[in-house]
């Protein structure tokens, strides 16, 4: 079992916390993962660990339980008006508070999603239909769109409501600027609706949670929580040293070298499932002149035959055999298959060989390859760093010489939004499940709204014509076939070089009852001790 937060005694003695109370069984929960939360402003970075901490802290007018399925938070009730499908009218939960006890109301609702449509928002993308956010009265709001718009509660259930006078009186109406380097006080500081509350922060060190006294959700959720201790680790060894000596209870990213060790340990488990993740590459196609590169005024990526040799180059089956150890899926498309527009043909990995992707190239004129460099996370995917020094290995057999450097994701992320690497490895979950998700950020040419994930450079209005008409196509057949249309072109143009969709494993101690969330995103207020 975890540790106490108090004794018997203590129980006895009626010992009251201001931040919380005890339960009955009031537990700590001692967590780890690789990398830390980027900030806690939850509208300034549209990312997993990010959006895992904020959850715990923060709610949106909808969530995915640990399933993967929709369910109510801060809204009870939802649908487009009868007389009006343009319009969607949320009834808000009655009697909710802010952590410093404020009511939360429409006022909130309106304020946080306007919020997250500012330039500075990493959210933006997900409200580009959305036309105005009006208040009815206290408990009711309707959300506007440009259309029917069918999937926007798909974009909901990651934009997180902030108490509009908290905000205001602390000199944040605007989110956190994480690419220009901003630091607010939003970043480090918090007032939510959720079931955890803020206790103390130092980044990359130790973030602690207590449980919120007032939280609405008592008798809903199990709650068995009252406490949590978040820890990053970024050593894989230090990582699974930690769990299996008790220091922590349960971790998100069990390495995959370990997992037979941490699931034969006495007291722990290992619980699997495929994630709503895939991993990539991508290039700069866009520039006259690479930065990074050997070659004098001219851009090989601009050639769509350098990245399909590229592409046909990267030997999957050897990432997952030896580097994954198998908690992989190979593909060649960058969506999961838990996306609407997956299918078999487009996930099927290129046939080819190293000869004819050396051909490729030199039909594009670099016969003698070409030297450039590959910017590499080191903390946030699943092995990331030794996929990049695979994908080295690989490049070279066709003549592509690649200098890896491989950084934490706090200084990876903003060399892709402020458009500065020339080659990438990037991971995208799709918390939409809908392949439009994956076209707004990465598909459509850059734009003060759209196309925030696009580094490649990749523009074609007709594309972006296509990515729009989504927002507000309710004939399903046809949203469908113009989905396929985009994945086509995607696909004909190599705009990105897919390597695999993830595999999760997480640790846990054996009295911890928590499955796999495909998200990657545990809610603790669902987590049920044995």
């Amino acid at each position: 079992m975890m540790n106490k937060t108090l004794g018997k005694a203590a129980l006895a003695l009626g010992a009251v916390f201001i931040l919380a109370p005890l339960a009955l069984h009031a537990e700590t929960l001692k967590w780890a993962r690789a990398g830390d939360s980027l900030t806690m402003d939850p509208h300034a970075q549209n990312e997993g660990p990010t959006h895992t901490l904020a959850h715990q802290i923060y709610e949106g007018l909808l969530q995915r339980d640990m399933s993967g399925q929709i369910i109510p938070a801060l809204a009870t009730d939802w649908a487009p008006l009868a007389d009006n499908p343009n319009v969607w009218r949320f009834s808000l939960r009655p009697d909710v508070k802010f952590h410093n006890g404020a009511d939360f109301t429409a006022d909130d609702v309106v304020y946080s999603i306007n919020r997250a449509n500012m330039p500075t928002s990493a959210m933006k993308e997900l409200l580009t239909s959305v036309k105005e956010v009006r208040k009815v009265d206290d408990l009711t709001v309707d959300i506007e769109t440009n259309g029917p718009n069918p999937l926007l509660v798909n974009n909901l259930t990651n934009m997180f409501m902030m108490d509009s006078d908290w905000t205001e009186d602390n000199g944040v109406s605007a989110p956190q600027d994480v690419a220009g380097g901003e630091t607010t006080f939003a970043a480090s500081n918090t007032n939510g609706t959720g079931a955890y509350m803020l206790v103390s922060r130092a980044v990359d060190e130790k973030t602690v949670l207590q449980a919120n006294p007032n939280y609405w959700g008592k008798g809903e959720f199990p709650l068995e929580i009252s406490e949590i201790i978040y820890t990053p680790i970024n050593s894989a060894a230090t990582r699974v040293a930690a769990l299996l000596s008790g220091e922590v209870d349960f971790i998100q990213d069990v390495p995959v070298q370990d997992l037979k060790r941490v699931d034969d340990a006495d007291g722990l488990k290992v619980v699997k499932a495929a994630q709503n993740r895939v991993i990539f590459f991508g290039m700069n196609t866009a520039a006259d002149d690479l930065e990074s590169d050997s070659v004098e005024g001219a851009n090989p990526f601009a050639d769509v035959n350098v990245r399909r040799a590229m592409n046909m180059s990267i030997n999957r089956d050897a990432i997952q055999k030896v580097v994954m150890r198998g908690q992989s899926d190979p593909t060649n498309v960058i969506m999961p298959p838990f996306v609407n527009g997956w299918s078999e043909d487009l996930n099927a990995v290129p046939e080819g060989s190293v000869e004819d992707a050396k051909k490729l190239l030199a039909d594009a004129g670099y016969a003698d390859g070409f030297s450039v460099t590959l910017d590499c996370p080191n903390d946030r995917y699943i092995n990331d760093e030794a996929i990049c020094q695979a994908l080295v290995g690989m490049m070279a057999k066709i003549g592509i010489e690649v200098n890896l450097i491989a950084r934490p994701k706090a200084q990876h992320f903003p060399l892709i939004q402020n458009k500065t690497s020339d080659f990438y490895m990037l991971g995208w979950g799709v918390p939409t499940f809908d392949s439009h998700y994956v076209f707004n950020f990465l598909v459509h040419t850059t734009t003060e709204d759209r196309g925030s994930w696009n580094n490649t450079g990749f523009s074609d209005a007709d594309v972006d014509t296509m990515i729009v008409s989504l927002e507000s196509e309710t004939d399903l057949a046809v949203r469908d076939e113009t989905i396929g249309k985009i994945w086509a072109k995607v696909q004909e143009e190599q705009i990105y070089l897919p390597v695999h969709n993830q595999v999760l494993n997480w640790g846990m101690k054996d009295g911890v009852n928590f499955d796999v969330q495909p998200e990657d995103q545990p809610h603790f207020k669902f987590l049920k001790l044995n």
